[in-house]
């Protein structure tokens, strides 16, 4: 199985700590995010691991990761980054894995043995790291809801109450051949200005609401988090 690093974005709500680099060289006490996910996927038994790069490409190219580059990454979101790895997503079980995150190799572990077409895992304890994170959770926290069976019911939509978070999206996901092709049949339906806004959890509510295939969540209650501010670095410090 092969991994997949979502890297091309810039992180402009980090202001000046991505001025001169991506987002995934941001380091959380003393170690860049990107070091602390390779560190994770190499523990679950994951050596091939290929990067989709954008903002500040060149910083990333010492490392000899397969590079799957978005030409266009200042006007797409992640599933059109996610795109540019099409070969390897085609070709066999990918995990894949935001760059403005960290997680151990439990939640790895744990998608590689889903037999799901499409997994993600989440954060059964999100709740007392978004009170960390916000002085009110529900003004960041998106809906997650889950059917009796562990399969997703409800992702992305603006929570208006507690009832309506039943944990968080990581952005560590699991797709097969199957599962991507579900993903590009939902994004040709759209027009080319919808496709290059999709971003993921938009697109598994998608895929939800056009009930062809399930989405498997898988519980983790590991070490995780988020980095979408200075604040949240200071908050992980």
């Amino acid at each position: 199985m092969r991994a997949i690093v979502l890297a091309a974005g810039r992180g402009s709500r980090l202001n000046e700590a991505t001025d001169d680099k991506p987002k995934c060289l941001v380091k959380v006490r003393g170690t860049s995010l990107l070091d602390l996910q390779l560190a994770a996927l190499r523990a679950a038994g994951l050596n091939e691991i290929g990067i989709c790069t954008g903002y500040r490409r060149e910083q990333l190219a010492a490392l000899g990761m397969p590079e799957f580059h978005n030409a266009r990454w200042a006007e797409t979101n992640m599933v059109s980054s996610l795109a540019c790895a099409a070969a390897w997503l085609q070709d066999g079980p990918c995990i894949v894995s935001y760059s403005d995150i960290f997680y151990d190799s439990s939640a790895v572990s744990a998608l590689m043995a889903s037999d799901s077409d499409i997994a993600i895992t989440y954060d059964v304890n999100w709740r007392a790291l978004w009170e960390e994170r916000f002085d009110n959770p529900l003004d960041d926290a998106e809906s997650f809801r889950l059917h009796a069976d562990g399969t997703l019911a409800e992702i992305g939509n603006r929570a208006t109450s507690m009832d309506a978070i039943e944990g968080q999206y990581m952005g560590v996901l699991r797709f097969t051949p199957a599962g991507w092709a579900e993903v590009m049949r939902i994004r040709a339906g759209l027009s080319q200005a919808e496709q290059d806004r999709m971003h993921m959890t938009g697109t598994l509510q998608k895929i939800l609401e056009a009930g062809r295939m399930p989405v498997h969540a898988v519980p983790y209650a590991g070490t995780w988090g988020e980095v979408d501010s200075l604040e949240d670095l200071a908050v992980y410090s």
